[in-house]
């Protein structure tokens, strides 16, 4: 009787172990999202450099131009919260060529613009201050996490699609979708770099225009749907 029943046992065992192990019918599909997007607003990164052979004068020389700067961007009317130094440094040089040491200061600031239409108005006063350095400007959407959303969207109803097509070709229909995952890379967009050292003879040679193209947020994702 207990052989009998250990058998028993047995076999609803193996029977609810090969329904759970029972292939789901499923398609999985990639999808991608797509959104341009319009910058309006610029992020500018700039320096101000002064070499000499006294380290307090180079840094005097230094630390007045960066007043200006600073006072400028107040007056321009760029709150606190929209720019600020992200480097500062006085250190010791050597000329091999004139055999002597120099002394050379530098002080970086970014701002951020978030009128990109005084870009070149702000960049004309910007010089007029004494800054001989821009490294860097990057554009940027103030409603970037908006179309974040929209090429999520896309993203899905083109894996929907993709699905449909291949369910369709076989006279199936899809279900429910039982998986998503998100493989899209983290947004960068590069900055345009105009690394220029300006020197007073070329304040003027500063263009008029600027050319912001667009950014590109692209989402990819799987998606698994149940077959029916």
């Amino acid at each position: 009787m207990k052989k009998s029943m250990i058998i028993l046992l047995t076999l609803v065992a193996t029977s609810m172990n090969a329904q759970e192990n029972k292939l789901v019918p499923q398609i999985s599909v990639s999808g991608e999202g797509k959104v341009k997007v319009t910058p309006d607003q610029v992020v500018i990164n700039l320096g101000v450099q002064n070499t000499g052979k006294d380290a307090a004068e180079v840094k005097k020389m230094n630390d007045e131009t960066v007043d200006k700067v600073v006072k400028y961007i107040k007056k321009f009317g760029i709150p606190t919260s929209d720019f600020q130094t992200t480097n500062v440094s006085l250190y010791k040089s050597y000329d091999y060529e004139k055999k002597k040491h120099n002394f050379q200061a530098s002080q970086s600031i970014t701002i951020t613009l978030k009128d990109i239409k005084k870009y070149d108005e702000l960049m004309m006063g910007l010089v007029d201050t004494g800054i001989n350095n821009i490294t860097g400007v990057e554009f940027k959407s103030s409603k970037i996490e908006e179309h974040k959303v929209t090429a999520r969207k896309q993203a899905v109803l083109d894996a929907k699609k993709k699905a449909e097509d291949f369910a369709t070709a076989l006279n199936q229909k899809v279900g429910k979708a039982i998986l998503i995952t998100d493989n899209s890379q983290p947004m960068y967009q590069p900055p345009m770099y105009r690394n220029v050292m300006m020197k007073a003879e070329a304040m003027d040679a500063i263009p008029e225009t600027l050319a912001i193209g667009e950014i590109e947020i692209i989402t990819n994702v799987n998606v698994s749907f149940l077959l029916e």
